[in-house]
């Protein structure tokens, strides 16, 4: 079996995105807490970024393994450098 590193590593990024957006969600109207930051509410934000780095790298982990798969002959993405002979 093939697994690509991004696979995990989105998931990672994912959960730890929705975690973080959705603490956003819950502080909201909590003045205080984004006084630091000028009322932007960072968690949201960031988590929302977060979210959606994960959701990329998953799929295209997905994707590439996918690939992979079907045809095991096909050269990773890995550093293969034509020479020119």
């Amino acid at each position: 079996m093939i697994l690509d590193l991004r696979i995990p590593l989105g998931l990672f990024f994912s959960l730890t995105g929705l975690t973080l957006a959705l603490f956003g969600i819950a502080t909201n109207g909590t003045v205080e807490l984004y006084a630091k930051s000028l009322g932007v509410n960072a968690n949201l934000w960031w988590g929302l970024v977060l979210l959606a780095f994960g959701i990329t790298m998953f799929l295209t982990g997905r994707r590439r393994q996918k690939q992979m798969e079907k045809n095991p002959h096909v050269p990773s993405e890995q550093g293969h450098v034509s020479r020119g002979h």
